[in-house]
């Protein structure tokens, strides 16, 4: 029994989800795939996935190995890499969790610059602005925009992120201009709803005093580019990161206010799972969004206008 080929054909499995796929990208016979499945299960004793006539999912036996097998994989094409004439030069899969609005705005002309020196690497992007479990769902990393609790994994900031609240001119105009947070329960908030308690906003007076300021939710929305579009068509108030308003800030269409308050400080993170070492394809990249991000408040020079 060869192991490395029979996890690599577990493994292939998983990721098209059918023997005769795996097969198909594998180049090899539908019955060789399914060998290799039954010496694998046999040796370790345990069934890998529930089989029914249309699917293959995975025990939790079987999703345990898929998450170690997947590490071992990659170890060993990278220690491969390192031995051979691709020496010195990047080659393999990079699977990145990526918030949407940050991920379409802002990595989008990131990924491009990084493969003019990679070109090697091959990206699996998922935009999404769900909390996923990088361990359970095979991704190298993530890029989280948070307030990063205590976890399992390990994170380097790469940007600070702070917040604004704004609204368009017609709106002001039209429902008039808050002068303190307690006058938000009077107008229309559009509210980003992936947030725990949506029916308030944290905001932070000038020595620091949380100020937690209820708010009766217009519109709610789980993206922010959505949201403030919204707001540039006059709907409403909304509070969100300056990477996602701060153009819209410059030309005008939207309008901060309550300025003299401040909002939680979030910052962008790239984080990984601290059982695993950080392979070189990783730790490229995330260097290279370090440089990138340095220094890119630009966004937040609008605050200063």
């Amino acid at each position: 029994m060869d192991r490395f080929e029979n996890m690599n054909a577990f493994v292939r499995v998983v990721e098209t989800g059918s023997i005769s796929a795996a097969a198909d990208r594998m180049d090899v016979a539908k019955s060789v795939v399914s060998r290799r499945l039954k010496e694998l299960e046999e040796h370790l004793g345990v069934e890998l996935f529930h089989r029914t006539t249309r699917q293959m999912n995975l025990t939790d036996s079987g999703r345990a190995f898929y998450q170690q097998s997947v590490r071992i994989l990659a170890d060993v094409l990278e220690a491969e890499h390192a031995t051979s004439q691709f020496h010195g030069r990047l080659k393999g899969h990079l699977k990145v969790a990526v918030p949407l609005s940050f991920g379409l705005m802002h990595l989008g002309a990131a990924i491009p610059t990084f493969l003019q020196t990679h070109p090697d690497i091959e990206f699996d992007l998922d935009f999404n602005d769900r909390q996923v479990d990088l361990l359970a769902e095979g991704f190298d990393l993530a890029i989280r925009i948070a307030n990063l609790p205590d976890s399992s994994l390990i994170a380097r900031r790469l940007a600070p992120i702070q917040a604004v609240m704004c609204a368009s001119p017609a709106y002001l105009e039209r429902m008039g201009t808050p002068q303190a947070p307690e006058e938000l329960i009077r107008h229309r908030c559009l509210v980003y709803n992936l947030v725990s308690h949506s029916d308030n906003w944290n905001v932070y007076g000038t020595t620091g005093e949380l100020i937690k300021t209820r708010i009766i939710p217009y519109l709610k929305a789980s993206n922010g580019e959505f949201l403030r579009d919204a707001a540039v068509d006059g709907l409403g108030i909304v509070l969100l990161p300056t990477f996602i308003v701060y153009r819209e800030i410059q030309r005008g269409a939207l309008i901060p206010i309550l300025t003299g308050y401040h909002y939680a400080q979030l910052a962008a993170y790239a984080i990984y799972p601290q059982t695993r070492h950080l392979s070189q394809r990783v730790r490229a990249f995330v260097d290279f969004l370090s440089q990138r991000f340095e220094g890119m408040p630009y966004w937040d020079a609008c605050l200063n206008q």
